[in-house]
């Protein structure tokens, strides 16, 4: 007696908990004093929202920075950060290089804001650049990540450099050096 009920083929690329997301997109600028305020201004002309200013924590004479000294700006992007990436990347051709990948994200630099489609110069802002970081994650992050019942995260989770290259070129068409 056959059973009706037929058994699914298993397949790697089917599998709900194996697709790769964009959890968040982070913009940040280094500075002091005015650099910083520029900064500061540019990032929320970028995005809408209001960034948030880095502290040190640590002394380093050599580059003048003491404890509580505010050092940078940040801003994070998690609901719908594409259409801004998009225009982000194509600040830089739509090109990155393999060593700005890293295990479950990739990092690149703009130099100057002007490059990034959409953007006009700003006089008060002068001509300044920044960071964008990227972090992709898979279904099951949180179980890691909270504090109640803080469960393993199996290292398959983990999103490898070549299946981050192989998500940017099927997603936003990027090429990779």
């Amino acid at each position: 007696m056959e059973s009706q009920m037929e058994k699914p083929v298993k397949n790697k690329d089917s599998n709900i908990m194996r697709t790769i997301r964009i959890e968040k997109v982070v913009l940040s600028v280094g500075g002091t004093g005015a650099g910083l305020e520029k900064g500061f201004a540019l990032l929320k002309l970028l995005t809408g929202k209001k960034p948030t200013k880095v502290i040190s924590r640590k002394r380093i004479p050599s580059w003048n920075i003491r404890p509580n000294l505010e050092v940078g700006a940040v801003v994070t992007l998690r609901k719908n950060p594409e259409a801004l990436l998009k225009n982000l990347l194509s600040a830089g051709d739509n090109i990155l290089k393999k060593k700005q990948i890293s295990e479950n994200n990739f990092s690149f630099g703009i130099k100057e804001y002007i490059e990034i489609p959409g953007t006009e110069y700003q006089r008060e802002i002068g001509i300044i650049g920044l960071d964008v970081t990227v972090v992709l994650k898979r279904s099951g992050r949180r179980v890691k990540l909270r504090k109640i019942k803080k469960g393993k995260f199996s290292k398959r989770q983990t999103i490898s450099k070549e299946e981050i290259i192989k998500f940017m070129e099927d997603n936003f068409g990027t090429k990779f050096n």
